[in-house]
């Protein structure tokens, strides 16, 4: 069976534009949506995936329910940091490009393909983000399964620049604006809080990432904290080798009123 690129397929249908061919005029004063904190955490059993839920437009919260961490196949989220517009709409593709890819092909696509084809759509997005207003900056992760070869599968992080170089973080992974907040705290609590991530407990990775949210929150705008009156969490999913799973509100509900009250 023929091996289609689906995102070429649909260039030559005229239904997607290469944007790195498109010159847009954008005035430096336009204010776009962004501002976030998501952190990534490889855990004994596979990868939790952590973002608020703040969006921001310049100093005004535009929306404090906004989705940063999204599903797009059986084995793989994504954490989104900046543009949600774009952010967004590489999310759709990426998941359209892999559902193709596996209805065409008749199996899956490799992980490598997964990482390449991310990788092109963040650098065909490039010419916004050079404009300042369409900056996507990801966090993937997955679970790679073990090989016939005897590779030895588990849980992985990638995280990508704006130019779609792709990066594995071996341990942990965070970006957004308020990702330089927490960033010391990830390495220090994994080297010498008495116990490495990789040996860590769902629960125990889950307790750290709402506390280092809270702390992201507290000095960056940007981000979006806990509010009981509200009853506004995270978004919180694991990656295992069973799939994706999503954090019940009542469950993150009852970690702040006994640990982070």
């Amino acid at each position: 069976m023929e091996n289609t690129d689906f995102i070429n397929l649909l260039k030559d249908n005229g239904q997607f534009s290469d944007t790195s061919s498109v010159q847009v005029d954008v005035s430096k004063d336009v204010e776009h949506t962004e501002g976030t904190t998501i952190l990534a955490v490889r855990y004994r059993a596979g990868v939790l995936v952590a973002g608020d839920r703040r969006a921001t437009m310049g100093n005004t919260v535009v929306y404090d329910r906004a989705d940063k961490v999204v599903s797009v196949d059986d084995q793989s989220v994504l954490a989104l940091s900046g543009s949600p517009a774009n952010a967004y709409e590489i999310a759709r593709m990426l998941e359209i490009s892999f559902q193709h890819y596996r209805r065409s092909q008749l199996q899956e696509m490799s992980l490598d393909g997964k990482l390449r084809t991310l990788s092109r759509l963040i650098r065909e997005n490039l010419s916004m983000a050079l404009q300042g207003i369409g900056v996507v900056v990801p966090i993937y992760a997955t679970y790679d399964s073990a090989h016939d070869d005897g590779a030895k599968g588990g849980g992985k992080i990638f995280f990508y620049d704006v130019l779609g170089a792709a990066f594995e973080s071996v341990d942990f992974c965070t970006t957004g604006s308020g990702s330089h907040l927490i960033r010391g705290a990830l390495y220090f609590l994994n080297r010498w809080g008495g116990k490495g991530f990789a040996e860590m407990d769902f629960d125990e990775v889950l307790s750290i990432a709402l506390k280092l949210l809270e702390t992201a929150a507290e000095y960056d705008t940007g981000t979006g904290g806990y509010k009981p009156e509200t009853q506004i969490f995270p978004q919180i999913m694991q990656v295992t080798d069973e799939g994706i799973e999503t954090v019940l509100d009542s469950h993150l509900q009852s970690i702040y009123e006994t640990q982070l009250h």
